[in-house]
């Protein structure tokens, strides 16, 4: 088995992409974008259909797509993290549905985009699940889509219940009591379409400078060991590594989230198993987990490992621990007994970007220059090109549907300093797995994770 070297995906495509030149020398442009992930190649995107005149780069420390753009589990979900009440807060229920609807069309745009680019990414729009494995989980799952239909204003159409027997019929879940379906959800290779994604920036023209750390912005200023670029706009799309720039460690936490992808699986464990529509599969668990079926044949699965690293330092390897690949494999198997012949290729990890309040931002303050959005939680796949479209339309002063969003204007409040911020942070996914574990041994559910939840903020 692998482990490390940035993950299955990237080398699945050959492992890092071509070089392109670092920033040499100071320089001016229209727009700066520090951060060649999602976010900062959307909006360098749409900001390039909107307005080829524009002259836009972005800096990216290591290679485009090298953080959790390339490495995080493929889904493109119409849906956000976030309390509904708390969007409420700015525009009320109507702002709420409204950005529900944005982000449910959201997975067609990135279809959109692909199929008109000639990305080849493995992108299959089958819908997602969420499975319940016992009493407390079914619980749970139920009464969720009960209150996302009330509160995010989904049509029964959008999010429903599958019976044991309706589910079977799509995939074989071992244990599954019932689950939940959405059709907003598509399977994407992330590497490549991140990696295809920079491609096309560039030949719109925009200037990709790797192997360029920026180590603070400021107002109209990026500023990069090798030079400074001086800008109308500059964009912090950092997500997970924003704690790297200087005084910014308080904004977004990297929080550390892990997979495995198994070796292709024979014919025969598919047969077992079903799951031809290619769905994305997730549980019901306070820790939970997110797989997908490949293109290849092969199940990758998700969830957290070691979940922060003290004072917010984003780690830049894929490194993931033993431990970890071994707690990943276990709920494989335990949900997919047919994939246990198969064995585990590769194991990797990453940091996404969390805000304190758990709530996507999205700001651009026209005397400083600067501008930002972030603070996925783990669901920017989708989520990042929404954000860059808000971006494009708040930089060249467009009042629009997408400008009224909540998301607009919002700031999360920062987290706490540490030790603080190190002792909640695990404290918190040890005591969510402490609610599992007497959740699968009880059937019931347990209060420490709802008082978890409430203490968090997540819920």
């Amino acid at each position: 088995m692998r482990v490390g070297e940035l993950g299955f995906w990237h080398r699945s495509t050959g492992g890092p992409p071509r070089p392109r030149p670092p920033l040499d020398g100071s320089l001016s442009a229209d727009v700066a974008i520090v951060g060649a992930g999602f976010t900062g190649l959307w909006t360098a995107y749409y900001l390039k259909k909107a307005d080829p005149s524009l002259d836009v780069i972005v800096l990216e420390s290591e290679f485009a797509g090298y953080g959790a753009s390339g490495r995080n589990g493929g889904w493109i979900m119409g849906f956000c993290e976030g309390l509904p009440e708390r969007y409420a807060g700015r525009g009320g229920e109507a702002a709420v549905f409204a950005l529900q609807r944005e982000l449910i069309g959201t997975v067609d745009e990135i279809g959109g985009v692909i199929d008109r680019e000639g990305i080849e990414a493995d992108y299959y729009k089958g819908g997602g699940l969420t499975v319940a494995v016992n009493p407390a989980q079914e619980k749970r799952l139920r009464s969720g889509v009960e209150h996302a239909r009330r509160a995010w204003g989904l049509k029964e159409s959008d999010l429903y219940l599958l019976d044991p027997e309706e589910l079977e019929s799509r995939v074989r879940v071992a244990g599954a009591r019932c689950a939940s379906y959405t059709p907003h959800v598509a399977r994407v290779h992330p590497a490549r379409l991140v990696r295809g994604l920079a491609d096309v920036v560039e030949n719109l023209g925009v200037t990709i400078c790797e192997s360029t750390r920026v180590g603070e912005i400021r107002p109209h200023e990026a500023i990069a060991e090798r030079g400074t670029v001086t800008a109308r706009w500059v964009v912090r799309a950092t997500e997970g590594y924003t704690a790297s720039l200087r005084g910014q460690g308080r904004e977004l936490v990297p929080i550390n989230s892990s997979m495995i992808v198994t070796e292709p699986l024979p014919d025969s464990a598919w047969e077992e198993i079903g799951w031809n529509g290619h769905e994305a599969i997730g549980d019901s668990a306070n820790v939970y987990i997110y797989s997908q079926r490949t293109a290849d044949g092969r199940i990758a699965i998700g969830g957290r490992g070691v979940p922060y690293r003290f004072g917010s330092r984003p780690d830049f390897g894929a490194e993931i621990a033993d431990t970890t690949v071994e707690s990943l494999a276990e709920k494989l198997y335990s949900m997919f007994p047919a994939a246990a012949g198969a064995g585990i290729d590769h194991g990797w990890s990453g940091v996404i970007g969390v805000p304190r309040d758990w709530c996507v931002s999205v700001h651009a303050d026209r005397e400083s220059g600067l501008a930002r959005a972030g603070g996925y939680s783990g669901e920017g796949v989708a989520a990042s090109n929404l954000a860059g479209r808000i971006l494009r339309d708040l930089l060249l002063d467009r009042k629009s549907d997408l400008t009224g969003l909540p998301w607009v204007g919002h700031r999360p409040p920062r987290w706490e300093v540490e030790p603080l911020r190190f002792a909640a942070i695990h404290s918190i996914y040890s005591l969510y797995g402490q609610a599992d574990r007497f959740e699968a041994r009880t059937g019931r559910p347990s209060l420490l994770a709802r008082a978890i939840d409430l203490a968090s903020g997540r819920h």
